[in-house]
């Protein structure tokens, strides 16, 4: 059984002008499918071979780093794509928001965190927020890694790899977040998880 690329919920340029058709089209079509194609090869006649995703994340972390690069990437940008929907706004539901405020003390603390987290990732990586010994957390992540290789459970991820912002932010990775967060971001698909995550 071979890992096949999803298809994006929404138009390419459906999530305009926070973030346009042409990253779409890059990030989605070339980068995320790039993925895709790499770990189908790396793991024919494997023991990767015929597991989910998350289990091939999960076991090759440490042990195959080419495996690993490439399913976790994979698994991020699966989320990622439904971690974003057109004309979002910034309300959250209210499970997610009340367990937020106890988490962090306001909605605005857990931004400013998650934004910073992302900001201050060296290079290429993801920022998230996860559910941890049932609480929300703020973490960070280098290159493709997942918190599910740390014992945590995401429930939403910002790529802060260039390719995800570049064309439309420049070097403005923290404008990128906030617009992420502010407008981009399927506060119902997180509460969801959340919800199987807690």
């Amino acid at each position: 059984m071979s890992f096949t690329l999803p298809d994006l919920p929404y138009a390419h340029d459906a999530l305009a002008p926070y973030m346009s058709g042409e990253t779409l089209e890059y990030h989605h079509d070339k980068h995320h499918a790039a993925y895709v194609n790499a770990l189908n090869a790396l793991i024919k006649g494997t023991e990767w071979e015929g597991m989910s995703l998350e289990d091939v994340v999960i076991g090759s972390f440490g042990s195959n780093v080419p495996v690993f690069n490439n399913a976790s990437q994979d698994l991020n940008h699966t989320y990622f794509w439904k971690w974003m929907k057109p004309h979002a706004g910034s309300a959250l539901p209210g499970i997610l928001e009340r367990q937020i405020k106890a988490d962090f003390g306001s909605i605005e603390k857990m931004k400013e965190e998650f934004i910073a987290a992302g900001v201050g990732q060296f290079g290429s990586g993801w920022c998230w927020l996860a559910v941890q010994n049932g609480k929300i957390i703020v973490m960070r992540t280098p290159n493709g890694e997942n918190p599910l290789v740390y014992g945590a459970k995401p429930i939403l991820g910002c790529d802060v790899w260039e390719h995800s912002y570049y064309i439309d932010y420049r070097n403005r990775r923290a404008d990128y977040i906030r617009a992420f967060l502010e407008h981009l971001v399927n506060w119902e698909y997180v509460e969801d998880l959340f919800k199987r995550a807690a």
